[in-house]
């Protein structure tokens, strides 16, 4: 039966580390993103896998097949067996390479930067009307937001063993940004225009909530390494 939760934080509600752990890994790979939001390219659906990657990595609960550099395993271990690299040194063994029980696939569905102007969330001079009803509707337009549709695959039968939908939004940056999984790695590929923004917030958010969700809905029995 497909579990189809869904997951929804403003600001920094919600996105907690996650509490250590030291158990067995489930082991998984990460496929590329699939970028349907209008104002996502490619590049920033690049950034977004190497940030969960590293998240998944730094949680202590998965153990990451990287599918990205196998043509380059494969071209050593090539070099390797032809008998033209040097022995005597070691050398990579064929017949070793780990495959993955899962493969996350997530898509970009929603990838709005900031909504309308100013600067860190607050509107700019005029459009929005004055007073409390005006503030509130700067404030309701201007929270920068991103979504993933994620799914859990089991690589075995292809079954898709779960599927949800993250979100993270913003309106200002105020409380630090949630360093967390991330260590002292910044924005993925494509992302360092909106570092120290509120975009940055939603995307750490989202990609938290996404590990969240991932090591909460994986069953059991695929933490076995």
């Amino acid at each position: 039966q497909m579990m189809q939760p869904t997951a929804q934080v403003d600001n920094t509600a919600g996105a907690a580390p996650l509490p250590p752990y030291s158990g067995p890994k489930a082991r998984i790979a990460v496929a590329d993103f699939d970028v349907k939001a209008a104002k996502a390219t490619g590049e920033i659906g690049s950034g977004l896998r190497e940030m969960l990657v590293t998240a998944l990595i730094n949680s202590s609960r998965f153990s990451v097949v990287e599918r990205q550099a196998l043509a380059a395993v494969m071209q050593e271990q090539e070099l390797y067996a032809s008998g033209a690299a040097q022995t005597g040194s070691g050398g990579p063994q064929r017949g070793k390479i780990k495959t993955a029980d899962l493969i996350i696939t997530a898509a970009v569905t929603e990838f709005e930067p900031q909504a309308s102007g100013g600067r860190g969330g607050v509107v700019g001079g005029g459009g929005v009307g004055s007073g409390i009803l005006g503030g509130l509707l700067g404030a309701a337009l201007n929270k920068a937001h991103m979504a993933l549709d994620i799914r859990i695959v089991d690589t075995s039968t292809s079954e898709v063993l779960a599927a949800t939908r993250v979100q993270g939004q913003a309106s200002d940056i105020a409380g630090g940004i949630m360093g967390g999984f991330f260590g002292s790695w910044g924005l993925g590929v494509g992302l360092s225009a909106y570092a120290n923004t509120p975009m940055e917030k939603a995307i750490r958010v989202c990609i938290i909530e996404a590990i969240r969700y991932i090591s909460q809905t994986i069953p059991a029995n695929y933490y076995k390494y």
